[in-house]
Formats: structure tokens, C-alpha cells, sequence
């Protein structure tokens, strides 16, 4: 019995069918590495690109990173120049013609204008006041001292003002106020 042909029951010609089969294998087989491949180049092609695409990314974010930065150093310098300017007055003026009160009122005016600089880059003081609660964090306790009238665990004396930052709805301490808190008991 010939195995490479079946044989038609109305007595035509053998067709050979294991070859044909095979040969039919091999071009699927075939065209199924093609198309793997030509898949394969346009994933990697892809992929290149993406990878692109990130390191664009990373130079932009670190430029962004870079201008923000030199912006808001732009903005705090801007506000404090004209504090400045308040000081180079003061320091031209004849000691002998003004009086130690004007010379106390000038240096107020100054420290207004500064914090007021300060508050437009959203940095405000911490000023507890006496008998204020204590609060760690925006306080610092430095002793402890007894005053009359301040409850026991409370701001007694403000030996020093801190200060706060706050951006974007977050508030930051870049100092916390120094103080003395009365004794517990």
C-alpha cells in the first residue's frame, strides 16, 4: 500500500497528499516566522521610541527642575532688594542729626518692610504669644520658667520668633519658635 497517496473512490488519478500537506506546513510555518518577526521589529521599534521618549522626559522635568528653582530665588531676591535699599539709606544718613527714637522708628520700618517681603513668598513669623499653648513643632522649649498668670505647661516667655512656610495648601517650620514653658509642678 503506497502511503503518499489516497486513493479517490471513483478510480481518478492518486493525489499525493503527505507532500502536499507538508508543503502547506512549511509556508504556514513561514509566513508564521515573518509575521513573528516583522511583529518582533515594530515591539522594538516601540520600545525605542519609549525609551526616547522617557530620557526627553528626564532632561525636561530636570530643566523644569532648574527653572523653578533659579524663579523662586528670583522672587525672594526681588523682594528683600528693597530692603536693602531701606538699609542703604539708613546707613547714609547723619548719626548726629537724628534722634535715637527716629534711628529705633527707621530700624522698625525696615523689619515691617522685610517681613512683609518675607509674607509675599509665603513665609510668615511664629509669635506666640504668653499663656499660649505649647506647641512642639512650632515651639521650641529651651527652660522652663515660672511667670505669674501662665498655667503650668504653657509659653511663659518668647525668647525668639520662628518662622513658617507655607506653599501649595502645606505648611512647613523652618524655625520653630524658642521659648520658655512654666513648670508642670
Amino acid at each position: 500500500m503506497n502511503t503518499d497517496k489516497a486513493t479517490p473512490p471513483d478510480g481518478a488519478e492518486p493525489k499525493p497528499v503527505a507532500h502536499e500537506a507538508a508543503a502547506e506546513s512549511a509556508e504556514q510555518v513561514v509566513a508564521d516566522i515573518a509575521a513573528i518577526s516583522a511583529e518582533l521589529e515594530d515591539v522594538k521599534g516601540r520600545n525605542l521610541r519609549l525609551m526616547a521618549d522617557f530620557q526627553n522626559y528626564q532632561k525636561r522635568s530636570l530643566q523644569n527642575e532648574l527653572v523653578a528653582r533659579t524663579e523662586g530665588v528670583a522672587k525672594v531676591a526681588s523682594s528683600v532688594v528693597g530692603v536693602l535699599d531701606h538699609f542703604d539709606m539708613a546707613l547714609v544718613q547723619d548719626p548726629s542729626k537724628a534722634s535715637v527714637e527716629q534711628m529705633l522708628a527707621g530700624l522698625r520700618v525696615i523689619r515691617d518692610d522685610l517681613i512683609k517681603s518675607l509674607q509675599s513668598c509665603g513665609v510668615s513669623p511664629i509669635t506666640p504669644a504668653v499663656n499660649d499653648e505649647f506647641l512642639p513643632g512650632r515651639h521650641e522649649a529651651v527652660m522652663q520658667q515660672a511667670v505669674a498668670g501662665v498655667d503650668a505647661g504653657r509659653v511663659s516667655i518668647v525668647l525668639q520668633s520662628g518662622y513658617l512656610l507655607t506653599t501649595h495648601g502645606s505648611e512647613r517650620v523652618l524655625r520653630p519658635a524658642k521659648v520658655a514653658v512654666a513648670p508642670t509642678a
